[in-house]
């Protein structure tokens, strides 16, 4: 899988980023990431229903924590996005 993260996504497995990849029936999941010891590959199944999954562009779909961990609870999290962070105004 980390190949496939190389190649395909042209991205760096070993960066700290979490590779989600969802089967053809939504039904499953697998997370991988490198821990800084090694790789952690985690597979999750839901006997009922489908993963919510966003038409893909670029092969890429960006989530933050909690829609990571709203999708690995079955929810929809597609509605859900961060709220913008302002930099604070520089003092002196």
């Amino acid at each position: 899988m980390s190949a496939l993260v190389n190649e395909a996504l042209r991205a760096n497995p070993y960066c700290g980023d979490v590779f989600v990849f969802r089967s053809k029936r939504m039904d499953r999941v697998k997370l991988l990431a490198w821990n800084g010891s090694g790789m952690v590959l985690v597979t999750k199944w839901l006997h009922q229903g489908r993963f919510t999954w966003p038409p893909i562009r670029d092969g890429v779909v960006h989530l933050s924590a909690t829609q990571l961990a709203m999708l690995l609870d079955g929810l929809e999290w597609t509605r859900v996005s961060p709220k913008p962070v302002k930099q604070p105004a520089v003092v002196g």
